[in-house]
Formats: structure tokens, C-alpha cells, sequence
């Protein structure tokens, strides 16, 4: 395996860097058992994940991602297979979601993962029903976007499924961290506390009774955003996809900040199940 301080040269280098850049890891395949669930705020739930397995997880930056590996319709849980470093997911494709890794610890051997509570989604489902002792697969990370700290500001935005990877961002921005932070819940229960810099301000965006990805109000509030004059921001940005599209155009067309500068990311899709992620940046 890779010496992890390979990794950190590496992050080093994109965090002094002018642009930002996916750091690869080796993706990994593990088994792990649920040791805690417990609610986060009206709308996630934090499992907690341990085993001896945790001992090669690689995790280094805010946003990182994995995959829950689930049986299929037909009741058989498939798995990829590993092929030096990356994995080889064959056909039928095991059934899998995709997570952010919420928070990892080495020293604990401990994994979180935030689940948004919803009917009807597969791994939601699981989550609300899961049992510390359950044991699951979980693949990845493969790699994670290093974002550098020469940037002037950052602006956040996001809605409830982006508010684990939003989470991790602010705790661990350096204190002295400049910008603006926009999560779209549905109201103050879906609020959770979260450790930005001073220099950061957050804003709670209530829809209040429309459905998740039916409105435009993450949108309006992220178009107030004035960045002075000579600044440079990066802009990270995730959620549903279509509702995306505005905040899109607004980050390119108004603020002026390119794809070298920024993530926008359709973390899901209404009406579709197991969305494929969709990156532009």
C-alpha cells in the first residue's frame, strides 16, 4: 500500500495551489458493522460504522465520498471485485448509493455516515431500520477534492443531502475563512449545528411545505451573494440536480467563477432513483 504521507505531499500541494484537484486513493472494499445510529437534526441520521477492516480507510479531505453495497431485487448481494487499486463492479451491477463520509476516525476506528430520512429510498429505508451488529460493504473512497486555501472567499450552497459534505467543509476550513455558507431545509427542526469560521456566514433557507427539489428558493438566496470587486472565490455547490441549474448560470454568468474554480454537483434527481452523480464544474 501507498505510504498515507504520499497522500499528504500530495494535498499539500493542491491546498497551496490555484486550482482544486481530485486526489486518487486506493478505492478499497470493506466490510463494517454498525455500532451507533442516532438522529441528527428532524431529517438525517448518523450511523456509525467500526470493524478491523477500518484500518486501511482512507480519508484525508472534507469531500470525500463512498458506496453502500446492498442485495439486489432478487435478495443476493453482489460485490465488486478489486483489481489492484480500483474495483471492477461487472454485470448485474451490485446495487449500491453513494454517501459522503460524514467524519472518520482513525484512532476510534470509527466511520459516520449521515442518511437523509425519506419514503420510499433504499438505503434511507435501511438506515431507519438498521441495528447496531448489522454488518454491510461499504466501497471507496476513491479519491477526494482537495480545494485550495489561497482562495479570498468560498461560498457553499446546498440542500438537505449536501449538508453532511457542508458540515465537514466549515469544521475544518481554516478559522480564518472568508464567505458564505446556504443550506435549504425544510424548516428550523431540519437545522443542525454546524462549526463554521467566524468569517463565514451561514444561512438556514426554509422551503417550508414544497417538496424537496421543487423549489427555487436555495437559488434566490445564493443570487444575493455580492462578491467585492478583485476577490476570488471558489464555489462549491450540490443537490438536485435540476434545481441546480440556476445557481449554475448564477456562479458562471454573474459571479464569474469558472469550472477551474468551482464544483457543482446533482447529488440527485427527482423522480429517479439511484441518480447517477452528475458533476459540472
Amino acid at each position: 500500500m501507498k505510504d498515507r504521507s504520499a497522500y499528504a505531499d500530495n494535498i499539500a500541494e493542491v491546498l497551496a495551489g490555484d486550482h482544486y484537484a481530485k486526489v486518487p486513493y486506493p478505492i478499497g472494499l470493506r466490510e463494517v458493522e454498525v455500532l451507533r445510529v442516532a438522529p441528527v437534526g428532524a431529517a438525517l441520521l448518523r450511523i456509525t460504522f467500526g470493524g478491523s477492516e477500518l484500518a486501511t480507510f482512507h480519508s484525508y479531505v472534507p469531500d470525500e465520498h463512498v458506496r453502500l453495497i446492498f442485495p439486489g431485487e432478487d435478495g443476493v448481494l453482489r460485490l465488486p471485485e478489486l483489481n489492484g487499486t480500483m474495483l471492477e463492479w461487472g454485470n448485474p451491477r451490485p446495487v449500491s448509493r453513494e454517501y459522503t463520509v460524514r467524519r472518520h476516525s482513525a484512532e476510534a476506528g470509527e466511520l459516520d455516515i449521515d442518511f437523509v430520512i425519506h419514503p420510499g429510498g433504499l438505503a434511507s429505508d435501511w438506515a431507519a431500520s438498521v441495528t447496531p451488529g448489522t454488518k454491510v460493504h461499504i466501497a471507496g473512497p476513491p479519491g477526494g477534492v482537495v480545494i485550495p486555501e489561497t482562495y479570498d472567499d468560498y461560498l457553499l450552497a446546498g440542500d438537505i443531502t449536501a449538508l453532511p459534505a457542508i458540515a465537514r467543509l466549515l469544521e475544518r476550513m481554516p478559522r480564518d475563512t472568508t464567505g458564505w455558507a446556504f443550506v435549504e431545509v425544510a424548516g428550523p427542526a431540519e437545522e443542525i449545528p454546524l462549526d463554521p469560521p467566524a468569517g463565514v456566514a451561514v444561512r438556514w433557507v426554509h422551503r417550508g411545505e414544497l417538496a424537496p427539489g421543487t423549489s427555487d428558493v436555495l437559488e434566490q438566496a445564493v443570487r444575493e451573494v455580492k462578491v467585492p470587486a478583485g476577490r476570488r472565490v471558489y464555489a462549491w455547490v450540490a443537490g438536485e440536480a435540476g434545481c441546480l441549474r440556476g445557481i449554475r448560470k448564477f456562479v458562471r454568468n454573474d459571479l464569474g467563477i469558472g469550472p477551474k474554480d468551482s464544483l457543482v454537483a446533482g447529488y440527485w434527481k427527482r423522480g429517479v432513483a439511484d441518480f447517477d452523480r452528475e458533476d459540472e464544474r
